[in-house]
């Protein structure tokens, strides 16, 4: 059979009607969804990152950048969700309207975006837990709170916070949907408040000096024996491929699709809801951010080298307001979890929606009758994230992370495009407006940005793909339930 064939929508239809996941989730949970994976690691962790190795105070057109190409892939994802309200995101679109092959690859990336999200997270996850240890004057050593890679002293290393966050939360996930969602609708509240308190409190503390320069002359960053390329014209741009996986989040409300209690009509509201809420947020938070704090103090071998693992939180106690730290580190010590709960969720469903079309094994579209959630599933997946996370630099993680989900969106628009000229008449609850030039604006400003994204993740992240296209050879394309109708 050829690698081109497409999964027909009835075929969709049929596996929507046969689902044994509970359908719990509204609008407006599905929204918190969105919101509970966007804010988080980029607000509270990546605008360190972003400011001193990319754009300086620019940051803040970093997230304009990024914000108006997730846009067109948003509108793109929305179309696709009131067609195909299905578990599997962007691989379900792909496989109903390009082919095998595609949908395959889609798939494979989506499984390092989630991974790498996941772990990202739980890194950052670790370094707010540290500092709250910290304020109540308990300190883990360097052994157990660190990845080999940034360890400074001799033997073995972990960061052991890291690796047990992800077990904590995939405990709440096995339990079911219902009680995740009523969770993450908790935190994402309190979170939420904790942005606008940052964004009020720290508008009285920005030193407009440093703001200036605003967009910092071009140089190169040299730490060890890796040079970085920052600041400029390219830093903006190289600082909004860097923070994108922060908005990974609206790809998650897609992925819950099998779930939603309506989906052809609220995953598109709440994709398009969580995405205008969350870049709002994140422009306004990177400027006071980096108003009040010198972008060049989030150096990790300078003055502060916490500051970038918890760059919100150091920001205020520098200001000498330790009590607004303390209440931003518990907020982000907490709002992290939702954003790991949201990313772990959103790749078992990747996992759910490929394994039922038999390109990986049985074992992860097996649902508990009990819980109605993928339990085997998210138990292998937390082993494997739990341990990634415990000995992994947070900025490969990252960078992997940005290509995974710029890849995904390109294809999103490319798949959404071809689907509207091959099935013109399919019932649409939404539709892209002047389809052709959103399509074309997300695939240009997507491509670009993954163009400027680290070498070394655009090496690993080819590596990851190329590793995909040969599994899919030896192992999926031969089981493929296309392959194996009378199964």
């Amino acid at each position: 059979m050829s690698i081109w064939r497409v999964k027909p929508v009835s075929a969709f239809e049929a596996d929507m009607k046969k689902s044994t996941l509970k359908k719990v989730l509204g609008k407006w949970s599905l929204t918190a969804i969105g919101v509970g994976a966007i804010i988080g690691g980029g607000i509270f962790v990546l605008t360190g990152t972003g400011a001193y190795y990319h754009a300086g105070p620019a940051l803040a057109l970093s997230f304009i950048v990024a914000g108006i190409a997730c846009v067109f892939a948003a509108l793109c994802y929305s179309e696709f969700a009131s067609i195909l309200p299905v578990e599997g995101s962007a691989y379900a679109y792909a496989y109903g309207t390009i082919g095998e092959i595609f949908a395959w690859i889609i798939g494979w990336g989506l499984i390092l975006e989630y991974a790498m999200g996941s772990m990202t997270v739980a890194v950052s996850w670790s370094g707010y837990f540290n500092k709250l240890l910290k304020i109540f004057h308990i300190e883990l050593p360097d052994y157990l709170t660190s990845d080999p890679a940034s360890y400074t002293g001799e033997g073995f290393s972990m960061n052991l916070p890291a690796f047990l966050i992800v077990l904590f939360v995939i405990s709440i996930l096995v339990k079911g949907t219902k009680s995740a969602a009523k969770a993450n609708n908790m935190i994402v509240i309190m979170k939420v408040s904790a942005i606008i308190f940052v964004i009020i409190a720290g508008a009285f503390f920005i030193n407009t000096d440093n703001w200036s320069p605003f967009i910092p002359e071009a140089t190169q960053i040299i730490e060890k024996d890796t040079t970085h390329n920052a600041y400029g014209f390219s830093g903006i741009i190289s600082g909004a491929a860097a923070i994108f996986f922060a908005y990974v989040g609206f790809d998650a409300v897609s992925t819950q699709a099998g779930e939603a209690i309506n989906p052809k009509k609220d995953v598109p509201f709440a994709i398009i809801a969580s995405l205008l809420i969350c870049t709002t947020l994140y422009i306004l938070v990177s400027l006071v951010l980096t108003g009040m704090m010198n972008y060049q103090d989030f150096n990790p071998l300078g003055k502060y080298p916490d500051a970038i693992k918890a760059p919100v939180a150091y920001a205020f106690d520098i200001a000498g307001q330790g009590w607004a730290g303390l209440i931003i580190t518990i907020a982000a010590t907490v709002g992290l979890i939702s954003v790991l709960m949201v990313m772990i969720m959103g790749q078992s469903r990747i996992f759910l929606g490929m394994s039922k079309d038999g390109l990986i094994p049985k074992v992860f579209s097996n649902v508990n009758p009990i819980s109605g959630t993928p339990k085997t599933n998210l138990l292998i997946l937390g082993g494997i994230i739990a341990t990634v996370a415990a000995f992994t630099p947070i900025n490969k993680l990252a960078d992997m992370t940005s290509f995974g989900t710029l890849f995904a969106f390109t294809m999103v628009c490319i798949a959404v495009w071809i689907l509207r000229v091959k099935q013109p008449n399919l019932t649409r609850t939404f539709k892209v407006p002047a389809l052709p030039v959103i399509a074309i604006c997300g695939i240009s400003i997507n491509t670009y940005l993954m163009i400027n994204l680290s070498t070394d993740a655009q090496s690993l992240s080819l590596g990851w793909l190329l590793i995909g296209v040969v599994i899919y050879f030896l192992y999926s394309k031969k089981r493929s339930k296309l392959n194996n109708p009378e199964e």
